[in-house]
């Protein structure tokens, strides 16, 4: 039995660093989602959540470096779960000027 393809690869690119991002094909809800009132107050809380860090953003003069920030940031946390020592410091005193 052969599968379909689940997604597509796409190049993105943030503050000149280009990365691939995977796109998932579309899911059809079969069985429809069932959403019980826990679940919907989670989504809800979720969703406002979302709605908070966009007006946020909208204050802020170039979304692309906070972003970047948080990116680099993740990165750190990625590297101390694989064992290595990095700081942020250590990754920003090393990382090229964002142009």
């Amino acid at each position: 039995m052969r599968r379909k393809l689940q997604g597509r690869y796409v190049t993105i690119s943030t503050v000149g660093e280009k990365a691939q991002a995977f796109i998932p094909t579309p899911l059809p809800p079969q069985p429809p989602i069932d959403w019980p009132p826990e679940l919907r107050g989670k989504f809800d809380r979720a969703l406002l959540a979302l709605g908070r860090l966009d007006s946020v953003a909208t204050l802020l003069p170039e979304t692309s470096l906070f972003l970047y920030m948080y990116v680099r940031k993740e990165a750190v946390l990625s590297s101390m779960i694989e064992g290595r020592q990095s700081s942020l410091s250590d990754l920003l005193l090393n990382d090229p000027p964002v142009s």
